[in-house]
């Protein structure tokens, strides 16, 4: 925890006093100016959103006007809604009004007749809400995606799918007969830069325009569609001391509705909002140059108070640095004994005395602690070669090198088990050096033991590195093949083995030969046994045969 020296505590003590008093009456001050510029930005907000309220409704008027007139042109009157004058007629008016993106005429039954550029003709619009509606009066809807068109018009540059305002107007015959529906779609980004063009002639900073429906809901802009407005916001439209809008931050909100056309479809309100923090900007702005005032007086006060208290807290603080150099581990640190307050005197050469101290015994628990690692270290490393020669002794042979019996037993059950579940067999090599015993006899165990160790090598030689090589007992060795498809079949595999073994030098022997069973897995073996006894009896034959050969 941060403690502050005795300088530290006079200089604040005396800033502080200055500070208090200063910011008191710097928010006093605040608090008034928040009030009064609030206000003034309120009514700013407020202009904003009649003007474009004003500014939209007239221009959804003017709209809604136009395809009602267009609708009632005397070459729609004459009832042939396929004659070409009525699509020279709303080409025309579409070339002259950039917010229209489709414009065309259906008739009583939904079908579209006519088009500019031909979109949508024969496709049927009875079940859209412009069209239902248009049967009955002049109709301007809410905003809604292309369904339709969205496939035939070119996507927005900045991703966003493509909305659209509809109107629309019953087309009457000479007898008064509606015969069909005028409709017209405007790109929302229409109705969003009228709104957009409010902002910019005003000069507001970081003011946010919303369109809101009847409900609510946010139409406009896209990043806050559906979002909720507070209905009291709504209730108090038109108002300055309406509530403010708080979604995750504080917002300054005007809101005011839009007027719009009869028989219009839709109920409209503009929302002008602004943050507070920078509604608020001139209002904070007085308050940090109070603040800044305050600072610079308890500046001057902490001054006096520091050199007041810097004869008093100099020894001591002296004192603490040489004692953190010591924490630090910085060498040759040493505590004056001199100093003219006698306490300081006796302080430093106590810690002195203690610093050297602890240092020898930290020096001493070093070289005991790097003696027991290494120690430790020699340990570990002689045990972990002692498991892993006793890991081999238990799993191989001593005097061949090759799997023992026991190991051989333990992969044999496992082979058979691999087999029970997957189906793949395997086979059995029980292979036995022929006449091992008039090796004994005639040249002695220790050479006997020799041709043993050439044996198992040879034997390893031949096989794959995925077969599995033991000695079985005495003179005779097992081979566990796990595949046993052509062309590496147990015969073959069995075959290069004797081979190898019939062709190679034995020193002090000459020539050795092998016999070789072979047993193949079935899945009708009970046990491993049954396979140990179909080769062992194939070994039989083989040395019943004349030995050095293979029986399968």
């Amino acid at each position: 925890m941060f403690k502050a020296s005795l300088r530290s505590h006079l200089t604040l003590w005396f800033a502080g006093l200055s500070l208090l008093t200063l910011v008191s009456v710097g928010f006093y001050v605040g608090q008034i100016a928040t009030r009064q510029i609030q206000q003034a930005s309120g009514n700013a907000l407020l202009n904003t959103a009649k003007s474009a309220a004003s500014l939209l409704g007239v221009q959804l008027q003017e709209r809604q006007l136009e395809v009602y007139l267009l609708s009632r042109a005397p070459h729609l009157e004459r009832g042939n809604l396929d004659d070409p004058d009525i699509l020279l007629s709303m080409l025309l008016r579409s070339q002259s009004r950039a917010e229209y993106a489709w414009m065309g005429v259906a008739d009583a039954d939904g079908r579209v007749r006519q088009a500019v550029n031909g979109l949508l003709v024969n496709q049927s619009v009875k079940e859209r809400p412009w069209f239902q509606a248009g049967l009955r009066a002049p109709y301007t809807g809410d905003p809604h995606e292309a369904l339709l068109l969205a496939k035939l018009l070119p996507a927005n540059s900045t991703g966003e799918p493509l909305r659209f305002i509809d109107f629309a107007a019953p087309i009457h015959n000479a007898q008064g007969q509606v015969i069909g529906v005028l409709g017209a779609h405007a790109h929302w980004s229409w109705v969003t830069r009228i709104v957009e063009s409010a902002v910019v002639r005003k000069g507001m900073s970081q003011v946010e325009a919303l369109i809101v429906d009847h409900d609510g809901r946010v139409l406009y802009p896209e990043q806050s569609m559906g979002q909720q407005v507070p209905a009291e916001l709504l209730t108090r439209q038109n108002d300055n001391s309406g509530p403010d809008w708080s979604a995750g931050a504080a917002y300054l909100t005007r809101v005011v509705a839009v007027p719009t056309p009869a028989n219009a479809g839709l109920s409209w309100y503009i929302a002008f909002r602004q943050p507070l923090d920078v509604a608020l900007q001139p209002a904070r702005l007085l308050f940090y140059k109070l603040l800044v005032l305050g600072v610079l007086a308890a500046l001057v006060f902490g001054l006096v108070a520091y050199y007041f208290a810097q004869y008093l807290s100099r020894p001591i603080e002296q004192l603490a640095r040489w004692a953190k150099q010591v924490h630090d581990r910085q060498p040759d640190v040493t505590f004056p004994a001199d100093n003219s307050v006698r306490e300081i005197a006796q302080l430093g050469q106590s810690i002195q005395g203690m610093t050297q101290s602890l240092l020898d015994k930290e020096s001493e628990l070093r070289d005991a602690n790097a003696s027991l690692e290494a120690t430790v270290a020699h340990r570990t490393a002689a045990l972990t070669q002692a498991n892993a020669e006793l890991l081999k002794l238990a799993t191989h042979d001593a005097l061949t090198g090759v799997y023992n019996r026991r190991r051989f037993d333990e992969k044999l059950v496992e082979s058979s088990l691999l087999y029970q579940r997957s189906g793949r067999p395997f086979a059995l090599l029980l292979i036995d050096a022929d006449h091992f015993k008039r090796i004994n006899d005639t040249h002695g165990h220790a050479v006997g033991d020799e041709v043993l160790h050439q044996l198992s090598g040879l034997i390893k030689d031949t096989t794959r590195a995925t077969d599995f090589v033991a000695r079985y007992g005495g003179e005779e060795f097992a081979v566990l093949l796990p595949e046993v498809e052509a062309p590496e079949s147990p015969d073959i595999v069995a075959e290069k083995i004797r081979a190898a073994v019939a062709e190679a030098t034995f020193a002090s022997v000459g020539r050795v030969t092998v016999s070789i069973g072979v047993g193949l897995a079935t899945l009708s073996d009970t046990s491993t046994t049954s396979l140990i006894k179909r080769a062992d009896q194939q070994l039989y034959k083989a040395k019943e045969s004349g030995r050095n050969r293979v029986v399968f």
